[in-house]
């Protein structure tokens, strides 16, 4: 009996890590994965809209100063930023540092949002409701975003163009008056 008792202490000691392994890999994945569980965001490589241009933003990833940081998103956010009165033109260059979290926490809080600085899916939803076509040319839309200078902006408005390709995917022209870029989340050419 004794040796029976010995096997069963063995095994609960090799338990306890295998369990606890199990469980902080499945911890690790309900960390790594909620934008995607959640719906917030259509993975793709591109901002990407489909039927009504205004709904076109609704549904895109996160971008901040630890997520697409360096990216064409974080350009194309900084251009919005841009057009509402947030940012200089000189602050348009695809990096998300200090000076956009800070005009995006301006943006936020003028939209009644929380102002944490991170443009997630309601500061897109916000920003998208600016969006409007203007053109379809062989399945290319064009569209405009009309920026509005908010509460705390020191800088004017401005309007700038974007592109809807016949897949769905965007591309827009910064202030620099150079572009089209695509709106890529994981490169930066802006």
């Amino acid at each position: 009996m004794s040796s029976l008792h010995s096997v069963r202490r063995v095994l609960r000691r090799a338990a306890v890590p295998a369990v606890g392994a199990v469980l902080a890999i499945g911890f690790n994945v309900a960390i790594a994965t909620p934008a995607a569980a959640s719906g917030s965001y259509t993975g793709r490589a591109y901002v990407h809209g489909s039927g009504v241009v205004p709904d076109d933003f609704d549904d895109e990833g996160v971008v901040n100063v630890a997520t697409h940081r360096n990216s064409n998103v974080a350009c194309l956010w900084q251009t919005i930023l841009w057009a509402n009165g947030y940012l200089p033109s000189s602050g348009v260059d695809g990096v998300f540092g200090d000076q956009t979290d800070a005009a995006t926490k301006n943006f936020q809080r003028d939209k009644g949002l929380v102002a944490d600085g991170s443009a997630g899916r309601n500061s897109w939803t916000k920003a998208g409701d600016r969006l409007a076509q203007h053109d379809n040319q062989n399945g290319w839309l064009y569209v405009v975003y009309d920026g509005v200078t908010g509460s705390r902006s020191p800088y004017s408005s401005h309007d700038f163009v974007l592109q809807r390709s016949p897949d769905g995917n965007y591309r827009f022209y910064p202030p620099q008056g150079s572009g089209p870029y695509w709106a890529a989340y994981n490169s930066r050419t802006c």
